[in-house]
């Protein structure tokens, strides 16, 4: 029944976390500068929401991404040459002891995402 899923997540810039995302691949669908940004990469969306005051380093916002081939997302996001601390920062795909192949990415405004695909079981 349900078809998708999209976080809503808090940035100080628009004009910035649309430039970051779309280094990640995600295109503009809707923007209003003045509070609003909506993107969108496949099957995938994310929604921003003006927040001047928001402090990355505090921010507890995040969403999880599902991707067809985890790997293939790292190596793409990994050529983009982010950093693999601070923010924002890369964390590279490795299993992960909940049954997860994963990576960790957080952009310029503190919010965490996930990617990742379930590992077979034993």
């Amino acid at each position: 029944m349900l078809e998708s899923f999209s976080p809503i997540l808090p940035s100080r810039d628009l004009d910035a976390a649309e430039a970051f995302w779309a280094r990640l691949g995600f295109a503009t669908v809707y923007k209003d500068a003045a509070e609003y940004l909506l993107m969108r990469r496949d099957g995938a969306e994310v929604h921003f929401w003006l927040k001047v005051d928001l402090d990355p380093a505090r921010n507890d916002y995040g969403g999880y991404l599902r991707p067809s081939d985890v790997d293939a997302l790292d190596a793409e996001w990994n050529a983009l040459g982010l950093p693999s601390a601070g923010i924002p920062r890369l964390v590279r795909a490795e299993d992960k002891p909940w049954g997860m192949r994963e990576l960790a990415l957080v952009d310029a405004d503190g919010n965490l995402i996930r990617a990742g695909h379930e590992l077979p079981f034993d």
